[in-house]
Formats: structure tokens, C-alpha cells, sequence
């Protein structure tokens, strides 16, 4: 789902030959804007909390810097809404530390 919203480089793979292609446009972009323009906003806001996503997204943002935090973040919740329209689950929030 990241790939076809374009969030990661769509992966063109076989065997032990890795290809990733661009990171293109192509999906529904008002989904990837709404996905990033939620994750900017949490990348704003998680140097004051102590939870175990803030603490990882504060980590990721001095580590790559604001902008891949953001999309790396948006990459995580679109992984996570996927699997809950896959199973059908309801959303179970994570334990914290």
C-alpha cells in the first residue's frame, strides 16, 4: 500500500537482485498529503511525549532529519490502517514502555 501511495520506491525484485525503482506519484495523492501532512504533525509535537512512537519518531528526526521522519512516519501509519482494513480489527493501541 506505501508503494502504490507513493511513500517508498516500488520494489521491481527477483531472485537475489534487489531493484527499487523512484519514489513516483502515483496513487490517490490526497490520501499521501493528508498521511504526511498527520505525520508532520506528529513530528512536530513528539520531542514533549514520552511514548514509545514519540520516542522512535525523535530518534528517526535527529537521525535523517525532518522531512524523512515525516515520510518514514506516514509509511508506518499507512502500514497500520492497511492492516486494519485487511482484517477488519478494530484499533488496538500499542503498549507503552
Amino acid at each position: 500500500m506505501s508503494a502504490w501511495l507513493g511513500l517508498v520506491p516500488r520494489q521491481h525484485s527477483s531472485g537475489n537482485n534487489i531493484r527499487l525503482s523512484g519514489i513516483s506519484k502515483r496513487g490517490d495523492c490526497y490520501v499521501r498529503k493528508l498521511l504526511i501532512h498527520g505525520a508532520r504533525s506528529v513530528v512536530n509535537n513528539c520531542e514533549k511525549k514520552k511514548d514509545k512512537k514519540s520516542i522512535w519518531v525523535t530518534d528517526k528526526k535527529n537521525r535523517c532529519g525532518y522531512n524523512k521522519a515525516s515520510v518514514a512516519l506516514a509509511n508506518k501509519n499507512a502500514r497500520v490502517i492497511w492492516a486494519i482494513m485487511a482484517t477488519g480489527e478494530c484499533y488496538r493501541k500499542p503498549m507503552s514502555v
